[in-house]
């Protein structure tokens, strides 16, 4: 079967040559890069279709790009690409201040509780989109997710090679050091509990993730450290060896310690008590440290996100 005819170019339809540094960049993510705004949705309608095309033929979304290979872009209608107005003044600035720490390579964020990692499912502005809307002539590419009640660290990637690094890490066991703080209900035990409990990702009605320990799951390693208890409640250092959805707080409910404010797999009796009684209206859970190095060990990096103030006037209340 011959491949049939690509697409007329017709106004505005483009080919882009693909940049060394991005070869092995999956085709879908190039063109996420490339159609600024544009859901993925519409970047996977636009492959399917045959819109797009490599050298001429058609691709598959998770195709690795080579230096060198020519990419048609269609056009694209501003209402078809789901174009919105730009994120508030207010949202870019807040999150302008909360950058904690920039190099040439890597961009870190305190990311707070609320915002999404990305775009998408109703999403106007994530914190991605928001970042790029700050830094428009820079290349900024997410290394990792943060749930969107989760605050802490998010790091972005400003050059091809670190965001290539930084996925090799995150493969690697060890490879990046993952700190977290979190109130969990009740008071845990001194010392440290290791938690090694595989996590199965499933589905709820209406498309909702929800995440259980099974024993077919993912293999998942988390170690609670007591640093204070405070009104009832462990204050705790949380390290994660593996980074599967919602780990911490599948595992802290599945010790029967669930995290404080923790609206899906937590304790709603002790949430609301919390909630009338110091005032925490979100999940207490911040990623507080990051430890790796680039350039094969040469290069250490050790970032840190301070507590959000809300979750500090928590801890004060409870004292």
């Amino acid at each position: 079967m011959t491949d049939p005819a690509p697409p007329a170019a017709g106004p505005g339809a483009r080919t882009v040559r693909v940049s060394d540094d991005r070869e092995g960049q999956r085709l879908d993510n190039f063109l996420l890069g490339q159609l600024k705004g544009a859901p993925r949705s519409l970047v996977y309608k636009l492959v399917r279709s045959g819109q797009v095309r490599v050298n001429g033929g058609r691709a598959k979304a998770e195709r690795k790009l080579e230096a060198g290979d020519e990419v048609r872009i269609p056009p694209v209608r501003l209402a078809e690409a789901g174009e919105r107005q730009p994120p508030p003044k207010g949202l870019l600035a807040a999150l302008d201040a909360a950058i904690v720490f920039e190099d040439a390579r890597l961009l870190a964020l305190n990311k707070p509780s609320g915002l999404a990692s990305h775009g998408g499912s109703g999403i106007s502005h994530g914190a991605i989109e928001s970042l790029r809307a700050l830094r428009p002539n820079t290349t900024l590419e997410l290394v990792h997710r943060l749930d969107r009640d989760t605050s802490g660290l998010l790091i972005v990637a400003k050059k091809r090679s670190a965001l290539t690094e930084m996925q090799a890490l995150m493969r690697e066991d060890g490879g990046i050091a993952k700190r977290y703080l979190a109130l969990l209900a009740g008071r845990m035990p001194d010392g440290v509990m290791t938690v090694d409990a595989p996590l199965h990702i499933g589905l709820r009605q209406g498309g909702e993730r929800h995440v259980q320990v099974h024993r077919d799951g993912k293999a998942s390693l988390s170690h609670f450290k007591v640093l204070e208890r405070r009104g009832g409640q462990s204050y705790c250092e949380v390290r994660i060896e593996t980074g599967r959805t919602h780990q911490i707080r599948v595992h802290a409910q599945h010790i029967g310690h669930p995290v404080a404010g923790d609206d899906k797999y937590g304790d709603e009796a002790a949430n609301k008590r919390l909630r009338e009684q110091v005032g925490l209206k979100r999940l207490f859970l911040h990623a507080s440290t990051l430890e790796f190095a680039l350039d094969g060990g040469k290069a250490p990096y050790a970032l840190n996100a301070p507590l959000a103030p809300e979750l500090l006037d928590v801890l004060d209340r409870l004292a």
